[in-house]
């Protein structure tokens, strides 16, 4: 690494002497270092050391009002873990077992007073370099991680889309626009929103609720197809789609894959606890979930099927008001009102 770029680094001299801060200004500045900043209270270091963002410090050992011992101590509670932050014992005590101390108390190196100046720039240009070689360590691995994750979310991302297309296959069937899982999954992030969620959350929910009825591509056609009413036994095999979609979607690392098996395991909760496949009541449904339920009733609603026609907009939505604390959640219920009635809502030509 160049000298010249060394010169540039930050370095803080703590001396309660002022002698001694002058030796070393004076060392530093001759040597063509430009960023010295110098304290002989610790505690005012203390104040600045965020603004400072120091390189490189030289801490005396001895010092009125706080030691340099209790310095390095403060520092390691301010740094992460993983930050190499070196410090310069200075100290007039030559005992071995106080260099021991310095060293074991996390100094990287000690000068001893009185200052020899070729020892002073050796030491110092050592701790500077390597501080630039982790540093740039660190950016390194930083930018491979980087470069994981995005390898990661390609992967996801192709994982998802064969798992919508599949969706999609599903809901061919019995939507012929096709576009049911996404006005459900759009409308519920709208709801998740109205809700206060955060927007990382609103985003999974997103592209999560995409993926609900997967497990439809498991139910035959003679009954997800089937004019009028299900008998008994049919219906039971309606119901098995959420754990047929959650196997499905199971055995995934990301959050959402994991999110998206939650969904489609527990989008038919009821909030009184009679629905399935669990009967989960209540606060035990997902707060996802519950939301999915209200939208993706609403959308079934007012879209034409194959064994019953669409309801007007101000029906479904009277329907949503009379299941409200039966069917679901009313803190979602009141969200999804209040959507409606501002106009927010996606529609069939929005969809």
């Amino acid at each position: 690494m160049g000298g010249m770029e060394l010169h540039h680094k930050n370095i803080v001299i703590v001396d309660d002497e002022e002698a001694n801060i002058v030796i070393l200004k004076g060392i530093l500045q001759r040597a063509g270092y430009k960023q010295i900043i110098a304290f002989q209270d610790a505690r005012l270091f203390f104040e600045r050391f965020h603004v400072i963002q120091p390189d490189l410090m030289l801490l005396d050992f001895h010092m009125p009002h706080i030691s340099g011992f209790e310095v390095m101590s403060w520092i390691h509670e301010q740094l992460p873990e993983d930050a190499y932050f070196p410090v310069l014992m200075l100290t007039a005590d030559s005992r071995t077992e106080i260099k021991q101390k310095a060293l074991s108390s996390g100094a990287k190196d000690f000068l001893t007073k009185p200052y020899d100046r070729t020892e002073v720039l050796l030491r110092i240009q050592n701790l500077l370099e390597a501080r630039h070689f982790h540093q740039q360590l660190m950016m390194q691995n930083e930018w491979l991680e980087k470069k994981v994750k995005q390898r990661t979310v390609q992967l996801e991302n192709a994982q998802i889309e064969m798992l919508i297309r599949l969706a999609k296959a599903s809901e061919y069937r019995d939507d012929e626009s096709g576009e049911h899982v996404w006005r459900v999954a759009r409308t519920s992030a709208l709801v998740a929103q109205e809700l206060e969620l955060d927007q990382e959350r609103v985003e999974m929910i997103l592209r999560a609720t995409r993926l609900h009825d997967v497990g439809k591509i498991g139910i035959p056609d003679g009954i997800l197809l089937k004019p009028g009413k299900l008998s008994d036994a049919e219906y039971e095999v309606v119901k098995t789609h959420t754990e047929v979609g959650a196997n499905l979607l199971s055995g995934g690392q990301s959050p959402l894959i994991k999110m998206a098996e939650m969904i489609a395991l527990t989008h038919h909760e009821r909030w009184d606890g009679t629905g399935y496949p669990q009967g989960l009541k209540g606060d035990e449904i997902p707060l996802e979930s519950r939301i999915l339920a209200v939208v993706d009733t609403f959308d079934a609603m007012t879209h034409d099927r194959a064994h019953r026609r669409a309801r007007t907009l101000p029906e479904a939505v009277e329907e949503i008001r009379a299941q409200c604390g039966k069917q679901f959640d009313p803190e979602v219920v009141n969200a999804f009102i209040r959507l409606y009635e501002k106009g927010d809502l996606i529609t069939e030509a929005e969809a």
